[in-house]
């Protein structure tokens, strides 16, 4: 049995973002780690993750 957010394609992606320093140049490693759904009143979202980062910051972002 599938629910009503598997069905429909996701609004926005999880990512998890690391920032890190390289060559004195500030970096970012983004790992798709998700999606979510936007709900239909558009007020919120159902997310599902995959795996949660231990470290850096959740990012949604629309899919391109």
């Amino acid at each position: 049995m599938t629910t009503s957010t598997e069905k429909k394609h996701p609004s926005h992606k999880a990512f998890a973002v690391e920032s890190f320093t390289k060559d004195d140049k500030q970096k970012s490693s983004w790992t798709e780690i998700g999606a979510a759904w936007l709900h239909k009143d558009g007020k919120g979202f159902d997310i599902q993750i995959k795996l949660l980062p231990l470290s850096g910051r959740i990012v949604l972002r629309e899919p391109k």
